[in-house]
C-alpha cells in the first residue's frame, strides 16, 4: 500500500531540501514582511483592511492577517465562507453574487452560525431576484432585523458583475431597505482590470473613473434618503488610488500577501509598499540535454492563465526560462547571457504566473523560514476552500 499523501509532507524542523517536489511552498519571512507592510499602509491611511480569501484559501492565514490589523476577509463563493467561518474567521465578506435557492439557504445558515458566535456575514447583490432570494432565506431560518449587511455592486470597469453606476443602484439600495432582514451597507465597487495595467500612469486613470462612478452613485442613493455606510473594494495593483479617493473606506487586496508573475510585471507604484514574491512551487530537474533542462512541475502544479512561471534567479546560473513540457514538466532554458544550465537532481523555484487558481491545486503549503535555500520547514498550511467552487 502506498502512504497517504499527508504521510510524505515535510516536518516541521527540516530543511528545506525534505520537501519532496513539486510542491508549492510560502516563504514565510517574506509573506510577513507583505502583511506588515500592508497592515502599516492601511492603519496609516485610516482604512478598513479586508484581505481577500480567495486567494491563498487558508483559514490560518485569515486567521493571522485578522491578528496583523486586518477587519475580516472577502471571500468569493459560499463555500469559501464556510472553510474561513470554521476555521475561525468571523468577520466575512461574499463579494460576489449568490442566487441559487440551495446556495442561499447556506449563507443564512451561516450568517445565524456567525451571529451567534459574535461574527457577521457580508454579501454583495446586482438584481433584485438576488435580493429577494436572500431575504426570503433569512426569514425561512427565523432571522432577525438587519441580520445581514447588503452592499450593492455597481459595474466600474470590471465588465463582469454589477449594474451600471447611477439610478439602477439606487433601486437596488431601496430594494433591500424594504426587507427587514436586510441592512443595506453600502458599495461594492471594484475594477478589476485595473489591477494588471501595466502602467502606473494607466492604472490611476482607470481607478480615476471607477472613483467618479462610483462617488456618482454614492450621491444619487444618498439623495433617495439612503446612507451609504462603506465603499469597499481595490485590489493589489490599485489599492493606493482607492485609498487616496476619500471615497473608499475599505481595501480588498489579496495578492499582495504572495505576488505572482503577473504582478511582478507591473512598474511599481511609489505610493504603494513593494511586496515580495513569497509564493514557489519547488520543483527538481530530472532530466537535462545539451540546450535545455526538464524540471518535475508542469500544468498540474501551477495555473498558466496568467502566463507560465518565472524562474527564481539562481546565483550560478543566473536567470533561467520555463517553458511549457506539458502536464508534469517544465523545460528550462539556460539564461543568455550565461549559457548554463542545472544538473539533474537540483532544485529549482517557480514563481508562479498566478497565486489564486495555483494555490487552488495543492492541498497543502509548506511554510518555510529562513530562505529558500538553507532554510527550514516551520509550519504546514493547509488549503482549507481547496475546490470550494460552489
Amino acid at each position: 500500500m502506498t502512504a497517504a499523501p499527508e504521510a510524505r509532507l515535510p516536518r516541521p524542523g527540516q530543511p528545506v531540501d525534505a520537501i519532496d517536489t513539486p510542491a508549492l511552498v510560502v516563504d514565510l519571512d517574506a509573506m510577513e514582511r507583505n502583511i506588515a507592510r500592508m497592515a502599516t499602509f492601511a492603519r496609516d491611511q485610516g482604512m478598513k483592511w479586508r484581505p481577500h480569501a480567495k486567494m491563498h484559501k487558508c483559514a490560518e492565514l485569515a486567521v493571522q492577517m485578522v491578528a496583523a490589523g486586518a477587519v475580516g476577509a472577502c471571500v468569493q463563493k459560499t463555500a469559501e465562507a464556510e472553510a474561513m467561518a470554521a476555521g475561525g474567521v468571523l468577520d466575512l465578506y461574499i463579494s460576489n453574487e449568490v442566487v441559487a435557492p440551495a446556495k442561499l439557504a447556506r449563507v443564512a445558515a451561516l450568517a445565524l452560525d456567525l451571529a451567534g458566535r459574535g461574527g457577521r456575514l457580508s454579501i454583495a447583490v446586482d438584481s433584485e431576484a438576488g435580493i429577494q432570494g436572500l431575504a426570503h432565506a433569512l426569514a425561512a431560518r427565523g432571522a432577525g432585523p438587519a441580520a445581514m449587511d447588503v452592499f450593492v455592486e455597481i459595474d466600474v470597469g470590471q465588465g463582469r458583475c454589477g449594474v451600471p453606476p447611477g439610478e439602477a443602484a439606487v433601486a437596488l439600495a431601496r430594494a433591500i431597505a424594504q426587507h427587514a432582514e436586510l441592512h443595506f451597507a453600502g458599495l461594492q465597487a471594484y475594477q478589476g482590470r485595473a489591477q494588471h495595467l501595466r502602467g502606473v500612469a494607466e492604472r490611476h486613470e482607470a481607478i480615476a473613473a471607477a472613483v467618479r462612478d462610483a462617488r456618482h452613485t454614492r450621491e444619487c442613493i444618498e439623495a433617495a434618503g439612503l446612507p451609504v455606510g462603506l465603499v469597499t473594494g481595490a485590489g493589489t495593483g490599485t489599492f493606493a488610488c482607492e485609498a487616496a479617493s476619500g471615497l473608499y473606506g475599505e481595501l480588498q487586496t489579496g495578492s499582495f500577501l504572495f505576488m505572482d508573475a503577473d504582478y511582478g510585471r507591473n512598474a511599481p507604484d511609489p505610493a504603494q509598499p513593494r511586496f515580495e514574491h513569497a509564493l514557489f512551487v519547488k520543483a527538481q530537474v530530472i532530466s537535462r540535454s545539451r540546450d535545455h533542462a526538464v524540471c518535475d512541475a508542469g500544468h498540474k502544479s501551477h495555473a498558466i492563465d496568467s502566463g507560465l512561471p518565472a524562474v527564481w534567479p539562481h546565483p550560478a546560473l543566473g536567470t533561467l526560462e520555463f517553458a511549457n513540457g506539458g502536464d508534469e514538466h517544465g523545460i528550462l532554458r539556460p539564461d543568455p547571457a550565461r549559457g548554463l544550465l542545472p544538473a539533474i537532481g537540483d532544485s529549482v523555484w517557480l514563481v508562479p504566473g498566478h497565486c489564486d487558481p495555483t494555490v487552488n491545486l495543492h492541498a497543502h503549503m509548506v511554510g518555510v523560514r529562513g530562505g529558500l535555500q538553507a532554510g527550514v520547514v516551520e509550519r504546514l498550511l493547509r488549503v482549507d476552500a481547496r475546490g470550494a467552487l460552489t
